[in-house]
């Protein structure tokens, strides 16, 4: 592609702008209806590692989409690094990835084997990711963008996004497995509805970024960035509505609240018959 926009790719472009403004308005909206919850789960609670990563996850990306938004509106044909931006994007969807490990994690009774496990395994995919996007060389065929003048990025930041897609499709597959296997024929109000939000956000977050991966590989360098601004929203707000769900099911069942990290009251109600001593798991016993 040449250094000058044609007429069509101006289009094209444009609409992809406005797709990313659009997304700033739906975080903004999620935000202001959710605040209360947020006040209600975490706020003059202990701070702790979930308490942080948490905030990381549901304030960064307020940083991560003004620049998207600014890049967007930007007029200037003077070219900027976009170092920054992808740093924050990076963070933003790490620390929303970690809350659903730490649901995950929940869901398995505080297995050490699987939180290792996935650890190793989010370190891989980070550096495999990085590594494909920052690569000087297009790893995959196709027309290269302007440069970084243009809200455009190269066909390598599909390999990043297919790394991200195959780190959730194996959270959402050990909580598919973990369900089949040891609860079910157990009923509980917190392991439904744990489990049913875990699916539903987790199929929403994987469809977003398989979305990516074809944006960014498939379709025309115009369409590369559509749904960037989208990521970071989808990854923040249903991340941030899963501990909301919990703790309001945790709430109507009585269980007393304990840190955020622990989840020792969520995970007594969690344990199945068989890893019980009474053969129950009803919440009196927490």
């Amino acid at each position: 592609m040449s250094s000058l926009l044609s007429v069509p790719d101006m289009v094209k472009l444009q609409a992809v702008k406005y797709a990313n403004l659009g997304s700033l308005a739906v975080f903004v909206f999620d935000y202001c209806i959710t605040f209360s919850e947020e006040v209600q789960c975490t706020w003059f609670k202990p701070w702790d590692a979930t308490r942080v990563i948490f905030v990381i996850s549901r304030y960064l990306p307020f940083a991560g989409i003004a620049m998207n938004a600014y890049d967007a509106l930007r007029v200037s044909t003077e070219c900027v690094s976009d170092l920054e931006g992808y740093i924050i994007h990076v963070v933003c969807i790490v620390a929303a990835e970690a809350l659903l490990v730490i649901r995950t994690w929940a869901f398995w009774q505080k297995s050490r084997r699987l939180l290792f496990g996935l650890l190793a395994y989010a370190t891989f995919i980070i550096a495999a990711a990085t590594a494909a996007h920052l690569s000087s060389k297009m790893l995959i065929p196709g027309e290269n963008p302007p440069g970084i003048c243009y809200f455009e990025s190269t066909h390598n930041t599909a390999i990043a996004y297919f790394f991200l897609a195959m780190f959730e499709s194996v959270v959402l597959i050990l909580t598919v497995y973990k369900r089949v296997r040891d609860y079910k024929d157990f009923q509980s109000d917190i392991v439904i509805t744990l489990y049913r939000d875990n699916m539903f956000y987790m199929f929403c977050i994987l469809a977003i970024t398989i979305a990516n991966v074809i944006c960014e590989g498939a379709l025309p360098s115009a369409y590369s960035s559509m749904f960037d601004t989208l990521q970071l929203v989808i990854h923040s707000v249903l991340a941030s509505r899963i501990l909301f769900r919990l703790r309001e099911e945790n709430k109507r069942v009585h269980v007393p609240f304990i840190s955020l990290t622990t989840f020792d009251s969520q995970l007594n109600c969690l344990r199945p018959p068989s890893m019980s001593m009474g053969g129950t798991g009803t919440p009196n016993e927490v």
